[in-house]
């Protein structure tokens, strides 16, 4: 049933004052759905709607609705309905949900959570915001490695319900050092008397509750994990990272990458929840710099405007000349940006980076030269001696081009900025003052 439909059903239902109907309705439907549903309603009718929710139904929804909503129906909630769905919400959500909330709000969760949360809350969010250790849960079972598999499913039985995951489970000794890992799977397929120190993985990767959250997440994609185990300095198993929550990062980070690759200050809110002053607030500052910063371009122009005048054809090759060197600027970084963000590559590889891309470069340029030449000369009109100048130029540029696109992020990268922020429109207006410098100085050489 599309979201249109469901919500036309619901308020049919809420018109009628059909709420048993309306509450068999809604526990049919899976709680993502429920919180687009959840957006569509007005402040009267959604904390009714979210009042006939199952109270994990409810939480589930909650936690998949928009800041927005949330915050609209947290202002409706009794301090009783909220702290009954907190006590259904994962530890993790609730952190995200503080943060994202005004002081007044956050404070108020805080007050209706009970003390063992605000403890794990607190120690969450004092750890830096870009860590794996921002984005763990501590709700993980924890297997002494001396149980039996019996015992194991005792204990599972007894704490599963209040943890995120059952399916993975840590196995760590007295002080909760990490010592191994073991899966439902180890479990069910072993005998009841079986020691978990027998079936257990020692080989177990982890990371660190300091390290980058980026990092962790290519740990998922690497090792195709469902949970990943988050240790202190002292290899003490202190939380887990789960997959949806690494699902949900790694699209952050894709989208903050190509909105500082675009020059746009990043946004964590949807498009159309982004007011027009605010969009306008994200992309001023770069459009401004990079307006002043094309300047050089002009004035290189404006420098050689006598040569210019005496050989004019040569004003009609600009674009295309920056236009191309521009591109092949903007390919290269890209590509280096997202394999540094990958780490299939790291700044000890720039010899190597060169060297590639040297070559790529060299058979780019000819290949873009010669067709160039010829174009110009059948197609365009013009003489042989300035499609010379042309087709050599853009040679060069697509050369130069390529050696600062590769190098550029590189070098942001080793001094500790973000890459990202060199990409495509900074690279492209430092490339075309290259080009035209190129352009210029070949021209000078050749024919003027």
């Amino acid at each position: 049933m599309e979201i249109q439909e469901l919500f036309e059903e619901v308020i049919g239902l809420l018109e009628k004052c059909d709420y048993q109907s309306l509450r068999s309705l809604l526990d049919e439907k899976e709680p993502y759905d429920l919180a687009l549903l959840c957006e569509e309603l007005s402040d009267k009718t959604l904390p009714i709607v979210f009042r006939l929710m199952s109270r994990d139904t409810a939480a589930e929804c909650f936690s998949n609705m928009e800041s927005d909503v949330q915050e609209a129906l947290l202002k409706r909630l009794s301090d009783s309905e909220l702290k009954a769905m907190l006590d259904e919400l994962y530890i993790d959500d609730t952190v995200d949900l503080i943060e994202e909330m005004p002081a007044n709000v956050a404070t108020r969760i805080l007050a209706n959570s009970s003390a063992e949360s605000r403890e794990y809350i607190n120690q969450i969010l004092n750890y830096p915001k870009d860590s794996a250790g921002s984005i763990m849960t501590v709700e993980y079972v924890r297997l002494d490695k001396n149980m039996s598999v019996a015992d194991a499913f005792t204990r599972i039985r007894r704490v599963g319900t209040e943890k995120e995951t059952i399916y993975t489970c840590y196995v760590t000794d007295s002080d909760r050092t990490l010592v191994g890992v073991v899966t439902a799977m180890d479990l069910m397929l072993s005998d009841t008397d079986t020691l978990i120190s027998e079936i257990m993985e020692t080989n177990v990767i982890s990371v660190t509750t300091d390290e980058d959250k980026e990092s962790a997440v290519l740990k998922f994609s690497n090792y195709d994990f469902l949970a990943l185990p988050v240790v202190d300095k002292g290899n003490r198993l202190v939380g887990i990272v789960t997959v949806d929550d690494a699902i949900d990062v790694a699209l952050e980070e894709a989208t903050e990458d190509v909105e500082k690759m675009a020059a746009i200050t990043p946004s964590d809110k949807p498009y159309l929840k982004v007011g027009v002053f605010e969009t306008w607030r994200a992309r001023i500052p770069w459009l401004m710099i990079l307006m002043l910063s094309a300047t050089f371009t002009t004035a290189i122009i404006s420098s050689f405007e006598s040569q210019l005048s005496a050989n004019a054809i040569l004003v009609a090759f600009i674009p295309m000349l920056m236009g191309t060197a521009g591109n092949a600027g903007g390919q290269t970084s890209v590509t280096i940006i997202r394999a540094l963000s990958l780490e299939d590559i790291t700044t000890g590889d720039i010899l190597r980076i060169l060297w590639k891309e040297f070559r790529v470069s060299v058979l780019c340029g000819v290949s873009l030269g010669v067709v160039c030449l010829f174009k110009s000369v059948y197609i365009d009109g013009t003489n042989w001696e300035t499609a010379f100048v042309v087709s050599i130029t853009l040679a060069i540029a697509v050369l130069v081009a390529k050696a600062v696109g590769c190098c550029f992020p590189l070098l942001i990268k080793k001094i500790g900025f973000d890459p990202a922020v060199v990409a495509s429109p900074f690279i492209t207006t430092v490339v075309d003052a290259l080009a035209l410098l190129l352009y210029f100085a070949v021209a000078n050489a050749m024919i003027l």
